[in-house]
C-alpha cells in the first residue's frame, strides 16, 4: 500500500495528525496560532475576481478545488467560515468559480443565533467571506458517499442532488480538496455521518486510476486525526478569535494561518515547503510536523491556489488569538456567555447547559469504560495499558467495523463531537488483539444511549 500511494502524486497537509493512514503520502501538521486580521482580503469584489483570465498550471492544465465544511450547529461556525474564506482566495487568485465546488451546511450565515444575517467572517473585523459563495451541496446532502462521487466526477449518481456539479479534471490538472471539521482516528466527521480512512483512500487510487489529476494537495482542519508516524499524533486542533458579539469563534488557528499567510504571500515564489514553515514558525499551541513522499513541497503554492495579485496584498493588523481546543469550543463560549450574562434567567439556563455538558461527557467516558472492561473481563494491568497509551492503527478493518458500530449503537460519532476523543480506545483494543465481535458484544450489552445528539 506504501508504494502506491507514494505514486499517487499527493500532497497531504493536515493539523494535528493525518485522516490518511499512511507514511508514504507527504503529511504535514500545523497545527495553530495566533492573530490578526483587520482588513482581510481588499474587499471581495466578485465581478473583478471572476473577469480574470483562469490560472493555468504548467501552460495546460488548470486548477479545481473541493472545499468542505463537514459540520452544522451555530457553534460550529469557524467551520463554514474557513472554508468561505478559502474560496475567496481561490476566487481572487484567479480559479474559475466553475472549477470550485462547495459542500456547506449553510445553517450559520442566516442562523437565528447570528447577529448579522447573510454575514460570516473569519476574524475579528474582517470582511463578508460568506458573499458570493456558491454552495452546491447542503444540508442532508453534505455527506461522504456525495463528497467522494464529487471526486470521482460521478455525474450520474449525483443527478437531482443539489447543483449535481463534479469533478472534471484531467491529467494535466492540480485539484486541491481543503476540508473543516471535526475528526477522530481515521476519520473525519460530516454532520451525520463519517467519513473512514480507507474509502477516501480507495478513492483517491480510483482518481488516480482514471488520470483525474497530475498533482493534488488536501489540507485537512479536524482534531485529533490519527497520524500512524507522527511523533506526536494526538493533539487537538485549535480554535481561534473569539468574537463576544457573535458569542463564538471565528476561525480555526491552522486554516487561520494557512489562509492568512496566502492572502499576503506571492504566491508564484512561495513554495508549499516555504510555507509549512512560515506557519509552523507562527505556531505555539501544538507541535508541526512533516514526513511522508516529500517531492512535491517544492511547487509553488500558485499551482494549486491560483496566482496571487501583488497590488491585492492585505494588510494584517495583530489582534488576539484567543485560541483554544476545539474539544472546549463549547465549554468556554458557555463559561464566557455566563460571565459576561447580566439576566438572572440566562445565568440560570446556562448554569443548566454546563450542567448537561459535563453530565453527557461522563456518560460517555463511564460507558466506553465499561465496554473496555468487558472486552479485558477486568484485567487492571490491560486496562491501564489500553487507557494510557496511542497505539498506531494497523488493523484497519476491526477498527473501522467496531468504530462504525459505537457509532450506530451507542452515541453517533457525527452528531456528538466529543466522543470522537473515546475513540483511541477502540483502536486501540483491536491493536492488542480484542477482535472485532468481542468489542461489539460488549458494546451491545452497554450501550442504549444511541438516539442522543449534541455531547460536544
Amino acid at each position: 500500500m506504501g508504494t502506491i500511494l507514494r505514486s499517487l502524486g499527493l500532497l497531504l497537509l493536515v493539523s494535528y495528525g493525518t485522516f490518511a493512514y499512511n507514511k508514504d503520502i507527504y503529511q504535514v501538521k500545523f497545527p495553530n496560532e495566533h492573530e490578526e486580521q483587520g482588513n482581510l482580503l481588499p474587499k471581495i469584489k466578485q465581478d473583478a475576481a471572476v473577469a480574470r483570465d483562469p490560472y493555468k498550471v504548467n501552460g495546460n492544465g488548470t486548477i479545481w478545488a473541493v472545499l468542505v465544511a463537514g459540520s452544522n450547529g451555530y457553534y460550529n461556525y469557524r467551520h463554514q467560515a474557513d472554508i468561505c474564506h478559502a474560496y475567496q482566495i481561490l476566487l481572487r487568485n484567479g480559479v474559475a468559480k466553475e472549477h470550485i465546488i462547495v459542500l456547506m451546511f449553510d445553517d450559520v450565515a442566516n442562523s437565528e443565533e447570528n447577529p448579522t444575517p447573510g454575514v460570516i467572517i473569519n476574524r475579528p473585523n474582517g470582511p463578508n467571506v460568506y458573499a458570493g459563495v456558491e454552495i452546491d451541496y447542503k444540508g442532508d446532502d453534505v455527506k461522504p458517499d456525495v463528497f467522494l462521487k464529487v471526486l470521482l466526477g460521478d455525474e450520474k449518481s449525483l443527478r437531482g442532488v443539489g447543483t449535481g456539479r463534479v469533478l472534471k479534471s484531467g491529467p494535466d490538472d492540480h485539484v486541491f480538496i481543503n476540508f473543516a471539521d471535526h475528526g477522530a482516528p481515521g476519520l473525519v466527521a460530516f454532520p451525520s455521518e463519517e467519513l473512514h480512512a480507507q474509502d477516501l483512500i480507495s478513492t483517491i487510487k480510483k482518481m488516480h486510476l482514471t488520470k483525474m489529476y497530475a498533482k493534488m494537495v488536501l489540507y485537512v482542519e479536524a482534531c485529533e486525526i490519527f497520524a500512524t508516524t507522527a511523533a506526536n499524533d494526538v493533539e487537538s486542533s485549535y480554535a481561534c478569535y473569539m468574537d463576544d458579539y457573535r458569542e463564538t469563534y471565528l476561525g480555526d488557528v491552522y486554516s487561520i494561518k494557512w489562509m492568512e499567510n496566502s492572502d499576503q504571500a506571492n504566491l508564484e515564489q512561495e513554495t508549499l515547503q516555504k510555507q509549512f514553515l512560515i506557519v509552523r514558525n507562527e505556531t505555539n499551541t501544538s507541535h508541526v510536523m512533516e514526513f511522508g513522499d516529500k517531492s512535491l513541497r517544492r511547487l509553488p503554492v500558485a499551482q494549486f491556489l491560483g496566482e496571487s495579485e501583488p497590488e491585492r496584498k492585505v494588510r494584517l493588523p495583530e489582534v488576539e488569538l484567543n485560541a483554544v481546543e476545539s474539544s472546549e469550543v463549547v465549554r468556554e463560549i458557555l463559561e464566557r456567555k455566563l460571565i459576561l450574562s447580566n439576566s438572572t434567567e440566562q445565568k440560570k439556563n446556562l448554569r443548566w447547559k454546563l450542567k448537561r455538558f459535563h453530565k453527557l461527557r461522563k456518560l460517555v467516558k463511564t460507558e466506553m469504560k465499561e465496554i473496555v472492561s468487558k472486552v479485558t473481563k477486568g484485567l487492571e494491568t490491560e486496562m491501564k495499558v489500553l487507557e494510557h497509551t496511542r497505539m498506531p492503527i494497523t488493523n484497519w478493518d476491526c477498527y473501522e467495523q467496531t468504530a462504525k458500530y459505537y457509532s450506530r449503537e451507542c452515541f453517533s460519532i457525527a452528531k456528538n463531537p466529543y466522543v470522537t476523543r473515546q475513540l483511541y480506545l477502540l483502536a486501540n483494543m483491536c491493536e492488542r488483539g480484542w477482535g472485532a465481535d468481542a468489542i461489539q458484544q460488549a458494546m451491545s450489552s452497554t450501550c442504549n444511549h444511541s438516539s442522543l445528539q449534541g455531547i460536544n
